[in-house]
Order: structure tokens, then C-alpha cells, then sequence
């Protein structure tokens, strides 16, 4: 996608040379719309802090960078079998648990560690670390790529339903939630690619982004990417979807998602199970757009009741997020506390959206109903494990 017309993605590998480690490099999230930052990781360190911190977000994004962490974490390891394996798993618990409810870090993991097993399978014997080191590092730039293609075979499969809405109506009105965008993956994103898609196709089309509270990841992140693609869009309030609902004034509804069990429930930013309610109500189309990496067809783990809903485990987040309000003043960004300092604050970061809400899924394999049955119609080598 464009910055200031140029193309980039959100993640790009630097290999070794003469006189740098390798690294990858990442828009800081945190800084925009107000700077273009980018920041450099070269440890497993600095891949946790970027997730942590949410210098990158989105599910896909975030499962890439887990996996150049645990490429980066074997500068540590022992060379030893037996230390090298303690090594990878006490990476992999620290990468698992840094932002749980996005279920790609998981996904991309298991990629990683199914490179190790093909090896051990084809030599008889495990990698040594730098094979392992060679097999990681081949993998995260296959993750990388693959995920450019699958965004964009998302919105091949997307656009059909833009279409079709066009030659009705001449004009499309989207309404999106959060930030799906290709700054959540590393093109094209999931609920915009189908947007992006459209645009290039000359479809006339307006977004009402969603602001996004408490991160404001729409005010911040959506509107300013889909404005450098020269895509219409209006900011609204996260309270205002259903009054535009009920005017008419939405179409469609595409959302994206950070984990979908295998019976089709979604988590998504909290506050988008609201919009599924008001887009019942209106008798309007409500779309959840993701990679099948996000869909857990395992489902096996039962985090503590407390934080899960539908199994899928819930995030709770700083309460500084919702005291405060984050804006730009002097060209920094600053704090500013919004209620009593002594407030008690609920934070969760996502919402369940049950499948009965949702009209059907947009991977990159099609469109599906969101359900069992479903995804294991465009997904069939999964029926075992489901």
C-alpha cells in the first residue's frame, strides 16, 4: 500500500551484513498519524517489547513478528541439543503470552517449529543451530510472503460482495471497526483488502471508520491509511454505527478479527459485538475478513474462566487506557488524564461476536458461513482436527 505514494509494508527483512545484524524493520505504530517512525529489531527482546507496547498490532502482523523473535532468539541459544531446546521453549512461553488473544502468534509458531520437525524427519537427526537458525529464518520470510498473498486473495474474494452492492446502488458505504488494514498485516489487510480491490476496480466507495476507543486505533491508524490509498472516509464515534445504521447509511459491515474458533464466534476489538447487534436489527450484512491463520482449530487450551468467552481467551489491558486520552501536543505525544485519578477501570481489549451474527466469513479460500460446517467446506484438510 502507499505512504505519501510510495509503496511499503509494514514489515521488511534486513539480512547480515558487513556492518549490521540482521533485522527487521517496522512502522511504530504508536507514533502515527502524527510522525512516520520506523524502528529496528535485532533480538527476541525487542520483538516482544514492539508487540507488547503495540508499536505493532493486528493479529497477522504481530504472528510475523513472533516468528522473527524466535528466529532472533537463537543468537542466545546453547548449541547443544538439550540447551537449545530448553532455549526455544522458554521463548515460545514468553511469545505465547504477550498478547493471548491473538491467535497468529500461535499459528506462526507452530510453522516455525514444523520446519524443525520436517528436518528431523527427512535427516533422521535434529538441526544443528545453524541449520536451525538457515530452516527459521527461510520459514518467517515464507510467513511474510504468504501473507501478502493471502490478504490479497481476501479481498478477490471481497470484492464480489462491493460489487454487487455497487451495480445497486452506484455508491458503497462501508462501515469497519479498529484497524484491519494492510498496518495489521503487511499488505493489503483483511477487512480493507476488499476495499482496496474495489478502488482499483474505479467502485465508487466511502468508509465510516469507527474511532476505536480506548487506543483509538481508527482515528489513528484507518483514517490515515485509507486517505494516503485515496479511499472516502469519515470518522465517527464508536456509539454513532448503529444511528447510521438505522438511517441507512451503512451497506455493509466488514470487520476483521484476532481469533475464530473453529464454531465461527470471533474476537475482535471490543465494541464490534455492538455492531453486529445494531447490523441484526437493520437487516444489514455484517462480514468478519480473516486469514484462515487466524481461525484456532485446536481450541484445546482453557485459559481461566475469568478472561475467556466462548473458550477464546480475553485481554485486559492498563486502565491508564481508558483514564487517559493519548494526543499529540509539541510534537510528542502526551498523556492527559480524562476522570478522577483514583477510578476503578475495566479494560478488556476484545469482544466475542457469536456466530449466529455474523453473515459469513471472507477468507482467502472464498466466502463461508461462520460455522463448523462452513469452514471445513473451503478448509477440508482440517476436518480431522476439528
Amino acid at each position: 500500500m502507499l505512504i505519501n505514494g510510495s509503496p511499503f509494508t509494514s514489515l521488511t527483512y534486513f539480512p547480515a551484513d558487513n556492518k549490521c545484524p540482521e533485522f527487521i524493520r517496522i512502522i511504530d505504530q504508536r507514533f502515527l498519524p502524527f510522525q512516520l517512525v520506523f524502528c529496528d529489531l535485532f533480538n527476541l527482546e525487542d520483538t516482544i517489547s514492539a508487540i507488547a507496547e503495540m508499536k505493532v498490532r493486528g493479529a497477522p502482523l504481530i504472528g510475523i513478528t513472533a516468528a522473527f523473535g524466535l528466529l532472533f532468539a537463537l543468537k542466545d541459544s546453547p548449541e547443544q541439543e538439550t540447551g537449545m531446546n530448553t532455549h526455544l521453549s522458554k521463548t515460545l512461553n514468553r511469545l505465547l503470552q504477550v498478547r493471548p488473544t491473538a491467535y497468529n502468534i500461535e499459528y506462526c509458531l507452530d510453522r516455525m517449529l514444523q520446519a524443525k520437525k520436517e528436518h528431523e524427519i527427512i535427516k533422521g537427526a535434529p538441526p544443528s543451530l545453524i541449520v536451525l537458525k538457515n530452516l527459521f529464518l527461510t520459514r518467517a520470510l515464507e510467513l511474510l510472503e504468504e501473507d501478502k498473498t493471502v490478504c490479497r486473495r481476501i479481498g478477490e474474494s471481497g470484492v464480489e460482495l462491493l460489487k454487487k452492492i455497487a451495480a445497486q446502488k452506484g455508491k458503497v458505504n462501508i462501515l469497519t471497526h479498529c484497524n484491519a488494514g494492510w498496518l495489521a498485516c503487511i499488505d493489503y489487510g483483511t477487512a480493507t483488502s476488499p476495499i482496496y480491490l474495489a478502488h482499483e476496480l474505479g467502485i465508487e466507495l466511502h468508509v465510516w471508520v469507527d474511532e476505536t476507543r480506548p487506543k483509538n486505533q481508527g482515528a489513528r491508524l484507518t483514517v490515515w491509511e485509507l486517505t494516503q490509498n485515496g479511499i472516502a472516509n469519515t470518522l465517527i464515534t464508536d456509539n454513532a454505527g448503529g444511528h447510521l445504521m438505522q438511517r441507512g447509511l451503512v451497506d455493509i459491515v466488514i470487520v476483521g478479527c484476532d481469533r475464530v474458533t473453529r464454531d465461527g464466534n470471533a474476537a475482535n476489538k471490543i465494541g464490534t459485538y455492538l455492531k453486529a447487534l445494531a447490523a441484526r436489527d437493520n437487516n444489514i450484512p455484517f462480514y468478519v475478513a480473516l486469514p484462515s491463520s487466524t481461525i484456532d482449530w485446536k481450541g484445546e487450551a482453557t485459559p481461566k474462566a475469568e478472561d475467556t468467552h466462548l473458550n477464546i481467551p480475553i485481554e485486559n489491558r492498563a486502565s491508564s487506557e481508558v483514564s487517559h486520552v493519548e494526543g499529540w501536543y509539541n510534537n510528542e505525544l502526551i498523556p492527559v488524564l480524562i476522570t478522577d485519578k483514583n477510578v476503578k477501570v475495566y479494560n478488556p481489549g476484545f469482544d466475542v461476536t457469536p456466530a449466529k451474527y455474523i453473515t459469513a466469513l471472507i477468507t482467502e479460500r472464498g466466502i463461508c458461513p461462520a460455522s463448523r460446517e462452513g469452514i471445513i467446506k473451503l478448509f477440508p484438510e482440517f476436518k480431522a482436527g476439528i
